[in-house]
């Protein structure tokens, strides 16, 4: 398998994921309350936990309903 194989499936799923990190990193900056850290703490799980877990960890535990 090479990665002309696997590119239909990769760039849909870049897509996503570039989609998610733009509207958690928005939320964040547009928001001031959080159920648990900051805006700096949110800003670096988002960034560093980038392949899905860092943004979907900030809507479960750090986004305020």
């Amino acid at each position: 398998m090479t990665l002309h194989d696997i590119l239909p499936f990769l760039i849909p799923l870049i897509i996503v994921e570039a989609i998610l990190l733009i509207i958690t990193l928005r939320h964040i900056l547009t928001h001031n309350h959080y159920k648990r850290g900051n805006r700096v703490l949110w800003i670096i799980i988002s960034i560093v936990g980038v392949q899905f877990i860092g943004p979907i960890l900030y809507f479960v535990f750090g986004r305020e309903d």
